[in-house]
């Protein structure tokens, strides 16, 4: 196996260390500088994971991210962003499972939707703080894993929403 992380694989760490820290400190920013930071930080969140080479060696296994953000940090940093998107926290999405079955509109929150992908990507950087780079490897296999099936959608979600409140409100 190659000991080496690849550029995209380091440029992807940093973004989830950039997200993380602009999130943490949601609080203390301008709307507006919030705004434009996440719609800075999501496109390039979205193609560094959707670049992410996985190293072959590790293509067939399951990798998991254990668990470091608690529930009440976690609702913290939403409530934070909540407090920052009001009166706009809360958009219909198109994209929910539950639509199909559904007459009327799904409403989603901006806030709930950086919360997870705090969540996420706080749990990533917690796991490789201070780790060898075969467990970042892994680490990074199952953020792949993760961006794949659960939040490469929500990152997307979040976009058309806050983009109508940066042009459009």
């Amino acid at each position: 196996m190659n000991t080496e992380l690849n550029t995209n694989s380091i440029a992807l760490i940093a973004l989830c260390n950039e997200y993380c820290q602009t999130v943490e400190h949601a609080s203390e920013s301008e709307r507006d500088d919030f705004i434009a930071s996440m719609l800075r930080l999501l496109p390039r969140l979205y193609i560094s994971a959707a670049d992410l080479q996985i190293d072959p060696s590790l293509e067939d296994e399951m990798f998991y991210i254990d668990q470091a953000l608690d529930e009440d940090y976690y609702n913290t940093v939403r409530s934070n962003v909540a407090a920052l998107m009001e009166p706009d926290d809360i958009y219909l999405e198109v994209f929910e499972e539950d639509m199909k079955y559904s007459d009327t509109p799904i409403a989603a929150s901006i806030s709930e939707g950086i919360a997870d992908i705090f969540q996420v990507l706080y749990n990533f950087i917690e796991t490789i703080k201070d780790a060898p780079t075969d467990l970042i490897k892994e680490a990074l296999t199952a953020l792949r894993e993760d961006f794949d099936n659960y939040w490469s959608q929500t990152l997307c979600n979040l976009l058309r929403p806050l983009n109508h409140i940066k042009h459009n409100v």
